[in-house]
């Protein structure tokens, strides 16, 4: 491990600490590498685009919106090579909630979800992805147990 010294001014240390107490972190240091952690996973890549990832997506919209309930179906199962499941919840008498589990591509993902956060009549959305081992294999050959 490396030793590192910051400089930050009061503010900041004060939100740290609210940061650190909240995470359940033990001190400053595994707070701010967790933060750096967190940080660095946002960092676009640039020969990130054909990495396997798996991703969640989550979106609100109006399902009150023409054909868009049609639409989201539909580019689901134009995807089924990288739609893995989705939650439908609704929110209140016109909002739905989904999350959408995704695998693929990331760049083939992150373009999938764009299109669906851009449809009209979605209200928010946002892509969670995570670096998948494209070398793992066989889904059922792997070597922990699952209950």
């Amino acid at each position: 491990m490396q030793r590192v010294t910051v400089t930050i001014d009061d503010d900041l240390m004060s939100a740290l600490d609210r940061h650190m107490e909240a995470g359940g972190h033990q001190n400053r240091s595994e707070a701010v590498r967790d933060l750096v952690r967190a940080g660095l996973l946002k960092e676009p890549k640039l020969d990130d685009g054909a990495r396997v990832c798996v991703a969640a997506l989550v979106y609100v919209y109006d399902h009150e919106t023409r054909q868009l309930s049609k639409k989201l179906v539909h580019d689901h199962h134009s995807h089924t090579d990288m739609s893995i499941s989705t939650l439908h919840v609704h929110l209140d008498a016109k909002s739905c909630l989904e999350v959408s589990l995704l695998k693929g591509r990331k760049s083939e993902v992150e373009h999938f979800a764009s299109h669906v956060v851009g449809e009209r009549g979605v209200r928010y959305g946002q892509l969670v992805v995570v670096p998948a081992d494209a070398e793992a294999g066989d889904e059922a050959d792997h070597p922990h147990p699952h209950p």
